[in-house]
């Protein structure tokens, strides 16, 4: 399973491009904003501070989600275009296993993910922290990289869904766009707090919340939005029932 999804995502030009331009976007935003100047102060030493800064790396690399999606969206279309699926059938692959190898490859770039974070994290940990050690780097990483793993293979698994669902690339990409910039949006919008905050995107956000979150609420009093770890809870509840439903689009549909 995983010896032949590699075969088929190794090759792939177009994957290495993304994963690739996903890293190099992450560490370039996280070089920027250490220099961005609020107040007439540098954010770098608060961005770069151990052990807080993990948690800021995760909320960083939340914006380029999107980016892993499209690939599986592109990855799953390519299966229905190419009727590869349909061969594999043919040659006595169950159904639940096709599901399974995309499975295989979301957790794929799950880690893709989470190890350009961890990378970037020990870099500049180490070179904006002078008296930082290895150890001091890699205290508090591990909450914040399994959370956003969790927030990118919710994203990810949404957009298995539609791409199963579409089965056309650029239709299943728009729609994941519309989905997450303006659909929920505007059904938060009628929705109570209390509601709005369990949908699929808000809860993923909050698994990864705004470093300045707590100052807001200081300041603007409690938003109501989930804790990270009940988030956690919902993403991975999301994240179940998005499989589930791909494995009944791919049982009941003709491939």
């Amino acid at each position: 399973m995983l010896r032949t999804e590699l075969r088929k995502l190794l090759p792939y030009r177009t994957a290495w491009v993304i994963m690739l331009l996903f890293t190099a976007l992450l560490a370039a935003t996280i070089a920027g904003a250490g220099g961005v100047t609020v107040n007439g102060q540098t954010l770098g030493a608060a961005l770069y501070a151990l052990p807080g800064m993990w948690a800021k790396l995760a909320y960083i690399a939340g914006y380029f989600s999107l980016l892993p999606a499209f690939l599986l969206i592109m990855l799953i279309t390519d299966e229905f275009q190419y009727r590869t699926f349909r061969q594999q059938l043919i040659d006595g692959t169950p159904r639940e296993q096709l599901l399974l190898d995309k499975l295989v490859v979301a957790l794929l770039l799950t880690l893709w993910g989470m190890l350009s974070v961890l990378v970037a994290g020990v870099f500049f940990g180490l070179t904006r922290n002078p008296e930082a050690t290895f150890g001091n780097v890699f205290s508090g990483a591990a909450e914040p990289l399994l959370l956003y793993g969790i927030q990118l293979l919710g994203y990810l698994s949404i957009a298995a869904v539609l791409a199963l669902l579409i089965r056309k690339s650029t239709p299943a990409i728009v729609a994941l766009l519309l989905y997450v910039w303006v659909v929920e949006r505007l059904v938060r919008y009628f929705l109570p707090d209390a509601i709005d905050r369990f949908l699929p995107i808000k809860a993923l956000d909050m698994l990864t919340p705004s470093p300045f979150a707590q100052a807001l609420d200081t300041m603007l009093g409690p938003t109501g939005a989930l804790p990270p770890a009940q988030a956690a809870v919902v993403a991975l509840g999301y994240i179940g029932l998005c499989w589930l439903l791909g494995a009944f689009l791919l049982r009941t549909r003709d491939l």
